[in-house]
């Protein structure tokens, strides 16, 4: 996980600095969001959990997120990546949400996106969303493009919140 862990080794080190903690809900990016961050060294200082939910039903069970919260909107949109990154910071108790949702490939999903498509959330003392559009159908390639784009923007967010 060489490509991933510079991101990660940034994140860890502007946590545990400020004592601060993150959880994160990721989908397509299937746990190498989770997996980059506690592979550095004193993870448990600043990674509490986190969940890999593929469905919306999936995400709505695992982090209790009500009905009222989800009403018109839809999956693989920037509000919907917020509402997880919300969620999953209040379930488990931390400073930091982060979240991904998209679709990996090689085809869309049933939302009308196309492959390589993910939206970003971070929710915490600063909130931010993006979009990513790899173009491409490659699903492993999209995974890990996902998942350091989400540690890039944890990143970001992070040192905007100094």
């Amino acid at each position: 996980m060489p490509e991933l862990s510079s991101y990660a080794i940034a994140v860890a080190e502007l946590l545990k600095a400020r004592g601060e903690s993150v959880a994160v809900a990721e989908s397509s990016a299937g746990g190498l969001i989770s997996a980059a961050l506690v592979s550095i060294e004193g993870a448990s200082k600043y990674y509490v959990g986190g969940t890999v939910s593929y469905t919306r039903g999936a995400g709505q069970n695992l982090l209790a997120i009500s009905d009222s919260k989800l009403e018109n909107i839809r999956a693989s949109t920037e509000p919907y990546a917020l509402v997880n990154a919300r969620e999953v910071k209040e379930k488990l108790g931390t400073t930091w949400g982060l979240s991904e949702t998209g679709a990996t490939g090689p085809t869309g999903n049933r939302y009308g996106d196309a492959a390589g498509h993910a939206c970003l959330a971070v929710a915490g003392p600063v909130e931010k969303s993006i979009t990513v559009e790899t173009g491409d159908a490659d699903r492993e390639a999209n995974m890990w493009v996902f998942a350091a784009a989400a540690l890039s923007l944890l990143e970001e967010t992070l040192k905007e919140a100094e």
